[in-house]
């Protein structure tokens, strides 16, 4: 038996609905309330939750789930209205695409965050240098405050205390994303071993010359923040004709969703939407690697 478009519909329904009420009731809520009526735990309500605990419930599913999900929850509601499965299909093929943009950004938020540390770690050495520490006893106290050495910092540290090649460490702590600036540090306490220069006077350089190379950073992404909002806009506009549309009631969804002609530019759009947007953020992601 063949299921029509308001079958797949109402089944996008009962799933939207499901997946809702597993994520705020939990997997095993009905075991858990077992449990604490057998162990004693407290007399466990039969009425309506309160408000507080469906906005603690809601937030533990914000936290369960991550932004990309809700390409899919916008495909179940608009499989619901345009009584169709193609949107769900849609939703779904965006997750992966979505949770990738996401990580990128979280990686690139950790780089930013390990580059203020690596800067922080070469203040406070030259200020514990400074204050008369020799290197060896200054690195521990300076790792501690800023938090530089990331997950590095033991094997630097041991290298530290007990006579180890530290700029060696050093090197191998820079491999971490954002803690390039490791190496110069490296290079300053090699030259202060070897060769007895000042070891305070090349950390002071290298984290003007690190602060320099993060301010310039920060301020092209000012200047190709425009650009990136420009490209975000003119991606949305198809959504808002889709809104308009509805508005003046034409109805867009059911000609693109149940008419060939409908379906081609439908699909044809959707390309041409995918490749505009990567490649605009193809050039400011350019622009911002040059």
């Amino acid at each position: 038996m063949v299921m029509g478009a308001g079958g797949f519909a109402m089944a996008a329904a009962v799933l939207c609905v499901g997946v809702m009420a597993l994520l705020l009731g939990g997997w095993h809520s009905g075991a858990r309330r077992a449990q604490l009526l057998l162990a004693g735990g407290g007399v466990v309500g039969t009425g309506p939750p309160s408000w507080r605990a469906l906005t603690g419930r809601l937030r533990r599913v914000r936290g369960r789930l991550g932004a990309e999900w809700w390409a899919l929850a916008v495909g179940l509601v608009l499989a619901v209205v345009g009584a169709s499965v193609v949107p769900v299909v849609a939703g779904a093929a965006g997750v992966p695409l979505l949770r990738r943009v996401r990580l990128a950004g979280l990686d690139r938020r950790n780089r930013e965050r390990r580059g203020d540390a690596v800067i922080g770690l070469c203040g406070a050495l030259a200020g514990e240098v400074r204050a008369g520490r020799q290197p060896g006893e200054a690195l521990p106290h300076a790792a501690r405050d800023s938090g530089g050495l990331g997950d590095a910092q033991a094997t630097v540290l041991a290298a530290a205390r007990f006579g180890g090649d530290v700029p060696g460490a050093l090197a191998v702590a820079a491999r971490q994303p954002g803690a390039e600036g490791l190496l110069g540090l490296a290079a300053c306490w090699r030259v202060a071993v070897d060769q007895g220069a000042g070891l305070a006077a090349g950390l002071d350089r290298l984290e003007a010359a690190l602060r320099a190379e993060r301010d310039q950073r920060a301020d092209l992404r000012a200047q190709l923040a425009g650009a990136r909002s420009t490209a975000l806009m003119l991606a949305g506009l198809p959504v808002l004709g889709l809104a308009l549309g509805s508005a003046l009631g034409a109805d867009p969804l059911r000609v693109l969703l149940h008419t060939g002609a409908g379906g081609g530019c439908l699909l044809a759009g959707g390309l041409l939407e995918g490749l505009g947007t990567w490649w605009a953020m193809r050039i400011v992601r350019g622009a911002e690697a040059a």
